[in-house]
């Protein structure tokens, strides 16, 4: 079974981002329990220097065995052979602490021989003042030792993950990216199911349209070759307009047909070197046969400009963009094709002198479908797709269009073309 290309790469993609947020899970994981390590290191070490501290300049030495325990995660004692004051012991723990980088809050005890309780110091904060700290009240009491102090890190893994913020938001960021990548790929799948829609109710409609309109042509061209039919003016003109008006249906109709199947698989195009000029000629006699009172002239030093390029399709370009011309001009249609060579583009200008366009819709008059809403619109039949196959066909050869609105009236649309001699 043939797997689809599509499916095979969204499978794939999301598999990838799980892959590396599980990771970047793991190693955030990976990471507390070093930074916790590293913290209970240092206390540790801040705390036997303490230790050291409070047992200099007496008569006992510090023991063998480190008189540091850690009794849990936050909870540490330290036992020490000898009285001592508790400003004292304050003022070695923050030294000592500061020396050694730990930054987060901590509060401590001590055992009193007299009450046989612990007695609670106080809560140090580094960032509130005193009158801010909240207060723990009970410390436990440990069997066999005599003078003795205990410390506590309440804020511990708060300062944990405060200082692991770098793997906090890069595993954000991997949701993020993973949520906007499955949306992203539900929003694609959902648009290519309205697109298959689309193009199969277009192929459907348009078939169903072809196959009457394919009987009236041919009956309509039998009825216009009846003598009758010849010898009264009135009805032959009558089936010269049924004539006229199911070819120009079926024009739209093969327009819609070939965009919808561009829009399935690429348009192929079949380059070979054509003379532009004979071409565009070619294109102004259709129109003028369709349009007699059109002008159109063109404007070149040579007629030799010689373009790789398909000519079928280049003479469509030609003639949707003189046919739209003219039919958006409420006078007598004056169009000029204006050919030049700057700098290695070939430029063709076709300047019209129709009634323009405004300048807020000008950048979507390319879009299929669209259509300009202004004086002609109801007058001038279409589905908005003549100037969406110019664009087509010119994104396919990597050519630039453009379109801007004269000075006095009417609009220029150009065609930037590389060009070699």
């Amino acid at each position: 079974m043939k797997i689809n290309k599509l499916n095979s790469i969204i499978v794939l993609g999301l598999v990838a981002i799980i892959s590396i947020l599980v990771a970047q899970l793991l190693w955030t994981k990976e990471a507390f329990t070093i930074e916790q390590k590293k913290l209970s290191q240092k206390a540790h070490i801040a705390l036997l220097e303490v230790a050291k501290k409070l047992y200099e300049g007496t008569s006992h030495e510090l023991p063998v065995q480190s008189p540091v325990q850690k009794i849990s995660n936050d909870y540490y004692i330290v036992n020490v052979d000898n009285e001592f004051e508790p400003d004292i012991l304050e003022f070695y723990l923050r030294t000592e602490f500061k020396k050694m980088n730990i930054t987060t809050d901590f509060e401590y005890a001590m055992y009193n021989c007299q009450s046989d309780e612990m007695i609670y110091g106080d809560y140090i904060s580094l960032s509130k003042k005193k009158s801010e700290c909240k207060q723990t009240i009970f410390f436990p009491k440990h069997k066999n030792l005599v003078y003795y102090f205990a410390v506590r890190f309440p804020n511990e893994t708060t300062y944990l993950f405060s200082s692991m913020r770098f793997w906090f938001v890069l595993s954000i960021m991997l949701i993020l990216i993973l949520l906007i990548y499955v949306y992203s790929i539900f929003t694609l799948l959902q648009q290519k199911k309205y697109s298959e829609l689309q193009r199969d109710f277009i192929n459907n409609m348009t078939h169903e349209f072809k196959t009457p309109l394919s009987s009236i042509l041919i009956a309509s061209k039998y009825l216009s070759e009846q003598n009758p039919i010849k010898e009264d003016k009135k009805l032959h003109t009558y089936t010269e307009i049924i004539i006229n008006q199911s070819n120009k249906l079926n024009h739209h109709i093969e327009k819609i047909l070939n965009i919808a199947k561009s829009d399935y698989t690429p348009l192929e195009l079949k380059k070979e070197p054509v003379l532009i000029v004979p071409v565009i000629e070619e294109a102004i006699e259709n129109i003028q046969l369709k349009y007699p009172d059109a002008v159109i002239k063109i404007e070149s030093s040579s007629k030799e400009y010689l373009l790789e390029t398909d000519v079928f399709h280049f003479a469509n370009l030609v003639y949707n963009l003189l046919d739209n011309a003219v039919k958006y001009c409420n006078k007598k249609p004056e169009i000029k094709i204006r050919i030049l060579e700057e700098n290695g583009i070939l430029k063709l200008e076709f300047i019209d002198n129709g009634i323009g366009i405004s300048s807020k819709k000008l950048s979507f008059i390319f879009d299929k479908f669209y259509r300009v809403q202004n004086e002609k619109s109801n007058e001038v039949n279409g589905f908005g797709l003549g100037l969406y196959y110019v664009k087509e066909i010119c994104s396919l050869q990597s050519w630039k269009i453009k379109a801007e609105n004269n000075t006095e009236n009417g609009v220029t649309i150009t065609l930037s073309i590389p060009y070699k001699k």
